[in-house]
């Protein structure tokens, strides 16, 4: 069990909204500042459920010392129109607004936020990956296997079921069957969220059809031009034992954008940093150090 960190004051909490962007019902995890100097927006990797990230919101507000509004904004689509949506989403909110937009992208998130910040250069100030999926591993067995399962509809329809059974158990029998799977580390948000949200039939469905759009775009390379462009501007965390970001990226990255802020992070979190409470006061405390030192 993880212990609770104590703080001297209650914790500001992130309050789940949803809002119309582009005609679609959209869910939001955020908190507002009284007189903020920054808006920070978080892009969630797959499954793209902001219920996963509410610990760390509330712990990168604390860090940030509630000089930053932060939202975040997740919705399942295919990879394609998850960017328009982010896009659409900026445009919308932010149109007259003054204050630095800063991207947080966690894992396809980060990829997201690339591409966000090519289409709207002007509005972007700082764009920071998390544990970044950029392009495919091709030495990864667990990519091939995800790969295999996403592109077989069959496969899909049967993980999907499973799933989604489990999810349709009695509710304190699913809790159990969750934290039996996914071990003891994994904190009481991200359980619940497991729960409450992921196990689902078109949840998951819609889950593995956006990892099909994402391994098929991603045999690609980054856009390696743009980033040079804007190495200033861009920053990435990548995990010691990450299939997802490799450290053989981070290389790659320090060779072709030297002026790339690069990072490793050698706690022992992992790539889903966000699903435990130790990860995220770890990764929301670099977060706000690095936008109060870009920023």
């Amino acid at each position: 069990m993880e212990k609770a960190r104590l703080t001297p004051f209650p914790r500001e909490q992130a309050t789940a909204r949803t809002r119309l962007v582009s005609s679609f019902a959209t869910e939001f995890l955020e908190i507002r500042a009284k007189e903020p100097s920054v808006h920070v927006l978080l892009i969630p990797g797959n499954p793209g459920i902001v219920a996963f990230y509410k610990d760390f919101v509330e712990e990168l507000y604390e860090n940030l010392r509630g000089k930053a509004s932060i939202t975040e904004h997740g919705r399942l689509f295919s990879l394609h129109e998850q960017i328009d949506h982010k896009v659409d989403y900026i445009e919308q909110e932010f149109q007259h607004s003054e204050q630095p937009l800063v991207l947080v992208g966690h894992s396809i998130g980060a990829y997201i936020c690339l591409e966000i910040f090519k289409r709207l250069q002007k509005k972007v100030k700082l764009c920071l990956g998390l544990y970044p999926f950029l392009t495919l591993n091709k030495n990864s067995i667990k990519q091939s296997a995800i790969g295999y399962i996403a592109r077989s509809s069959l496969l899909s329809k049967g993980v999907s079921a499973f799933v989604s059974f489990i999810g349709s158990l009695q509710a304190s029998l699913t809790r159990s069957i969750v934290r039996r799977l996914l071990g003891p580390s994994w904190s009481v948000t991200a359980v619940e969220a497991t729960c409450s949200h992921l196990l689902r039939y078109h949840t998951m469905r819609n889950v593995l059809f956006m990892a099909m759009t994402e391994f098929t775009k991603l045999t690609e390379e980054p856009d390696w031009n743009f980033i040079s462009t804007k190495q200033d501007q861009i920053a990435f965390l990548f995990g010691v034992d990450d299939h997802w970001g490799p450290l053989a990226h981070l290389e790659e990255f320090s060779k072709r954008a030297p002026g790339v802020s690069l990072s490793v992070e050698t706690e022992g979190h992992t790539h889903g940093y966000c699903c435990t409470e130790a990860g995220s006061f770890w990764v929301a405390e670099y977060v706000a150090n690095l936008i109060n030192t870009k920023l």
